[in-house]
């Protein structure tokens, strides 16, 4: 009997036990310190960089959780997630004469941009860090806030700036030079038959059949071929000889007739030029192509010229001009279409051949010392790869990183 009632009462004082310890608070997180947020620098103003020190006792499965706002009182969104021991300053692609991050610290950039959208800069934003384990916060941070601006000089291109200015000096010395005692160029067989093709067709009393092939103006090969065109018909003018010119595309015929039209009142010649000299065609690849040739195959030109990009037609144009016994000589930069020039014409201007025949063909200082400066960027990039190689090969030998990572960082573009 007074078992029985004895139990109730235990069992009263096991649930009021567990009572109180449901209603014991959970332990508050400790606090992150040292957390700054300041501007991105060298950026357009779309960007936040936030900076604490790394804590070394932080277990390996601690998570750092970064949150941003605009409107604290709207809520916080989660902008990052990362492992506690990545994300230092180390890692933050910046040069080493623009950056002094280590690896004593964490440094987070947060693209605002992709989280708040337009009108980043000049509002401000709250930011907060928190570390996870698991499902608990086991530390928090205090909010800070940062406004985005614009910088104006981006220190981080420094080495593209001083590259540039470089060359800049060099060109105006090759200018100089080039005026006072000219600029030497080795010579190109295909350039240097010009003038006998033109001749013989001179001779021949047969026309000049001039393609320009079928890229836009936007065409880096076009307009070399455009530069090529003047100098051909500058000459075809002074021997007063016939040039046609075939056109795939509107635009380039309207420039390449004010190219012949000046290069027959540079001649003295302009009574001999005739607004159909240029003429259009066709925009359909092969129709163009086959039209051309079988004006080539009744009119049987003493010359060929095939200047510009070309695509699969090009062996159709050259084929049909090697059957009628012209001097053909060609040119592109659409590296898989020059087997086919190779084969079938007399003479092919090679890739960068074909920019620097506007320059070969009109000797003016300008073009010639424009030509040279690029020479001479090639010989510094050559030269700066190959000791470069050779530095940070040594470099890696002995272990110097941070000597390795500077010489990257010189050739790196930021």
């Amino acid at each position: 009997m007074i078992k029985n009632k004895a139990f109730p009462l235990i069992v009263l004082m096991l649930f009021a036990a567990g009572g109180a310890f449901a209603a014991k608070p959970a332990p508050a997180p400790a606090a992150i310190t040292g957390l700054t947020a300041a501007d991105m620098p060298y950026d357009v103003g779309n960007a936040a960089i936030l900076r604490w020190p790394v804590d070394p006792a932080a277990a390996a499965d601690t998570v750092y959780v970064v949150y941003s706002s605009s409107q604290p009182a709207a809520g916080w969104i989660e902008t990052d997630r990362f492992a506690a021991a990545a994300r230092t300053g180390k890692d933050i692609e910046l040069p080493f004469w623009a950056w002094d991050g280590t690896a004593a610290e964490h440094a987070v950039k947060v693209e605002l941009n992709n989280i708040f959208g337009e009108g980043v800069p000049g509002s401000v934003f709250q930011f907060k860090v928190s570390a996870v384990k698991g499902k608990l916060v086991i530390a928090e941070s205090l909010p800070v806030s940062v406004t985005p601006v614009g910088n104006w000089f981006r220190l981080d291109r420094l080495n593209n700036l001083v590259l540039l200015i470089g060359l800049i000096v060099i060109f105006f010395w090759a200018v100089s030079h080039a005026k006072r005692k000219g600029l030497f160029i080795r010579r190109i067989a295909g350039l240097d038959a010009i003038d006998e093709a033109i001749g013989r067709a001179t001779e021949m009393g047969k026309p000049i059949f001039y393609v320009p092939g079928i890229g836009g103006m936007s065409s880096i090969s076009t307009i070399a071929s455009a530069f090529i065109l003047g100098e051909v018909s500058k000459k075809v003018a002074q021997y007063d000889s016939q040039i046609k010119v075939p056109h795939y595309d509107p635009i380039v015929m309207t420039v390449c007739k004010e190219v012949v039209k000046q290069s027959y009142m540079e001649a003295g010649r302009p009574d001999s030029y005739r607004d159909d000299l240029n003429f259009f065609v066709s925009q359909d690849q092969f129709s163009y192509a086959a039209s051309v040739d079988g004006m080539i195959s009744r009119e049987k030109p003493a010359a060929c010229f095939y200047m510009g990009y070309f695509m699969a037609e090009s062996l159709l144009l050259a084929e049909v001009g090697a059957t009628s016994g012209a001097i053909q000589i060609a040119g592109t930069d659409v590296e898989h279409q020059l087997p086919f020039f190779f084969t079938a014409c007399d003479y092919t201007l090679i890739g960068e051949e074909l920019y620097a025949a506007g320059a070969y063909l009109s000797k003016e200082p300008m073009l010639l010392s424009a030509l040279k400066v690029q020479d001479f960027g090639k010989l510094v990039v050559m030269v700066s790869v190959f000791f470069g190689m050779i530095l940070v090969a040594l470099g890696a030998k002995l272990g110097w990183t941070g000597f390795v990572q500077g010489i990257l960082h010189l050739f790196k573009g930021y």
